[in-house]
This record gives structure tokens, C-alpha cells and sequence, in this order.
């Protein structure tokens, strides 16, 4: 019997995928879902890259609402390209003016390395044509990001760029300065 077969029959319990549950999950949100009537512009014209780790609930960690930013989230919180181009989106059709970068602690970045993409290489045929990211120390990390935002010819709005780790045992933000530079940076 198919997954399919199997739900229509009434074994949904077996059958259920997560994305099954999320589903139903929406239908209910859905059934009491009134709208709020705001559009894609941020009300705090603000927009946060951060990691994607499912630990980070950043609205709950940063006091916002529904409609405060734009959320752009990928592993590490990295400033790729990608990152870039939704900042550039963001602001110049967006409205947003800062930028708020955020890392954190026990990230899976920390202990992979670009050796990745040799080993996908290895067992797929095929390399990834993007690049891990992968980094060794988070201070260092954010820093590399604000300046990744600060040097972009794409952004208008770099005056306002802060950067950050998120403790992810304490709940805590630390601020990182982007002057904090060393030697070989």
C-alpha cells in the first residue's frame, strides 16, 4: 500500500509525513487566519541574515512582530552572494536601512570545513559550484559579514550594520565590533 492508499484508508498516523503535519498544521492556522492588512515593506525597516540552526527563534530573541523585518537565513548566517542580492532587494525596493547580522555558538559551520564539497564531489560526480562558507572563529566571522555588507556597490544603506553571536545556552546577543580587525584580516 502506498502512502497515499494508506492515508485515504485511515491509517494516517503511519502514513503522515512532516510534511503532511505541517499541512494540516497551515489549514488550522489558516482556519483563524485574519489579514493584517501590511505589505513586504519592514515596519522597522530593518533586515536580520542570520543561521538557519532551528535553535535561533529570532523574532522571540529579538522582540519582534509579525511585518518588523526581513528574515534572510542560510547555514552560518553568512553574507554570500545570495545574502547580498536579498539585502540589495530588500532595501532599494524595500525600504529597509539596517542590517542586523547574526551568528552563534556551537554552529555546524565550526566543524565542517570546505573539504565538503570534495566529498559530495566524490560521492555524487558533480561539485558544488558554491562554497561551504565554513569558518573557524565567529568573531572572525561576523566581522568578515559586516565588512561582506559594508563593501557591497549594490546596498545604499551601510551606516547601520551591526554584527553579533547569539549564545545559544543563554539566549544572549553579544555585540561584535567591526573594528575589532586583526592582523591578516
Amino acid at each position: 500500500m502506498t502512502p497515499a492508499e494508506s492515508t485515504s484508508t485511515g491509517n494516517n498516523a503511519l502514513a503522515a509525513t512532516v510534511t503532511d503535519r505541517l499541512v494540516t498544521a497551515n489549514r488550522a492556522y489558516a482556519g483563524g487566519f485574519a489579514d493584517p492588512g501590511m505589505d513586504a515593506r519592514p515596519v522597522l525597516r530593518v533586515a536580520v541574515v542570520a543561521c538557519m540552526d532551528a535553535r535561533l527563534d529570532l523574532h522571540a530573541a529579538l522582540g519582534l512582530e509579525l511585518g518588523d523585518c526581513h528574515t534572510i537565513r542560510n547555514a552560518g548566517g553568512v553574507v554570500t552572494d545570495d545574502t547580498i542580492r536579498s539585502l540589495t532587494i530588500s532595501q532599494r525596493a524595500l525600504g529597509t536601512r539596517s542590517v542586523v547580522l547574526i551568528h552563534h555558538t556551537d554552529c555546524g559551520l565550526l566543524s565542517i570545513t570546505e573539504e565538503f564539497r570534495f566529498e559530495l564531489e566524490a560521492e555524487v560526480g558533480q561539485r558544488p559550484a558554491w562554497s561551504v562558507e565554513s569558518f573557524r572563529d565567529l568573531d572572525q566571522d561576523v566581522r568578515q559579514s559586516i565588512r561582506r555588507v559594508e563593501t557591497s556597490p549594490f546596498l545604499l544603506h551601510t551606516d547601520d550594520v551591526r554584527g553579533f553571536v547569539f549564545d545559544v545556552r543563554t539566549g544572549l546577543l553579544r555585540e561584535v565590533s567591526a573594528e575589532q580587525i586583526t592582523a591578516g584580516d
